[in-house]
């Protein structure tokens, strides 16, 4: 038996094909029945037709797939949950996502997009290892284009990146609402913008809930276990009264090494250390004992918002102006977070 068509679909739900065509291309702006929609449903079932998508793709002038290019997405710790979040927005469209992956290399990264281009992809999701700042390379101008985890330093560029001041704040919050008053931020020394902005919710949460902050409580250093665990170290070594509490660690790397610099002091967690962390990198996150609560980045939700965002914006041909999107970073509770010690 043959593949179906849409005039089989029309003969057994006993309608035009005009209007099988209407309900199963979903095409905008036409008033039909639930009934009648009901009908062409049951028909494309029973038959198992799928439409014809090299049909479709000539009729809009549309070849239904998509180029995701990454500098080193693709074997950093997060890739699964952003390309999952990417090719699942991309399938509910009936799109395709073709994957690049340029390892930093810009001029292997221009032949890749103007591969992609000469497939006739219809837009680029241009996304980021981690938060950044970035110039697109110029082939993307004039191409629909939505950048993942950056911000443009040109206009004319939507983007999505997680909310890190937010999420930073979230995270202080709870050892604040856990009773601690001297708390350590340990930290990356790199100058981007998690950096920078995670500082800032720092800061905000300590004035909100009307704590000083001290520049001696936070330290720096590679975000890297070893960073983290000679960065806790500093603020661990502390004579008793300035001692920190508890640890607001940048990343769950650093909040490992601050575990490690714990238990070579003796302090138990959270007895008498509560620390939290930010990414939500679950082999080291659920794989601490404790399990160490921290901060999720959104990373399948950005996903999701840029292959959405790009298709919306090649539907319109355009005429969304370009915005950045700010997705919030939710708290993950595990059992690293108690009162400060009595003493």
């Amino acid at each position: 038996m043959g593949r179906s068509t849409l005039r089989d679909v029309a003969e057994r739900s006993g309608l035009s094909i005009t209007t099988v065509s209407h309900v199963v291309n979903d095409v905008p702006g036409k008033r039909i029945p639930v009934a009648t929609r009901e009908r062409v449903r049951v028909a494309v079932a029973e038959l198992q037709y799928t439409p014809n998508r090299l049909a479709q793709g000539l009729r809009l002038q549309r070849s239904n797939t998509l180029g995701f290019v990454n500098d080193r997405i693709a074997t950093s710790p997060h890739a699964g949950r952003t390309i999952l979040g990417a090719q699942d927005a991309a399938a509910e469209h009936g799109s395709l996502l073709l994957m690049v992956n340029s390892g930093d290399d810009a001029d292997l990264e221009n032949r890749e997009i103007r591969a992609l281009l000469d497939r006739q992809v219809d837009g680029i999701v241009y996304a980021a290892e981690y938060h950044r700042l970035l110039t697109p390379p110029a082939v993307l101008r004039g191409v629909p284009t939505v950048l993942l985890d950056a911000r443009s330093t040109v206009v004319g560029f939507s983007g999505v990146v997680p909310d890190e001041v937010g999420g930073a704040m979230t995270a202080v919050r709870e050892l604040i609402d856990h009773g601690h008053r001297r708390i350590g931020f340990v930290t990356n020394s790199m100058d981007v913008p998690a950096t920078r902005l995670r500082l800032e919710g720092f800061k905000r949460a300590l004035r909100t809930a009307r704590r000083t902050f001290r520049t001696a409580m936070v330290v720096s250093d590679l975000s890297e276990a070893q960073g983290g665990h000679r960065a806790a170290a500093a603020l661990l070594d502390r004579p008793e009264p300035i001692r920190p509490t508890a640890l607001f660690c940048y990343n769950d790397r650093m909040a490992m090494g601050a575990y490690q610099a714990a238990a070579e002091r003796g302090l138990r967690i959270p007895q008498d250390l509560s620390i939290v962390g930010f990414d939500d990198q679950e082999i080291i996150s659920a794989g601490l004992r404790p399990g160490l609560t921290t901060v999720a980045l959104p990373h399948y939700e950005m996903g999701r918002w840029a292959v959405a965002t790009l298709l919306r914006g090649i539907d319109t041909e355009g005429k969304e102006p370009p915005r950045t999107e700010i997705l919030p970073c939710p708290l993950v509770r595990r059992a690293s977070v108690g009162p400060p010690p009595r003493s």
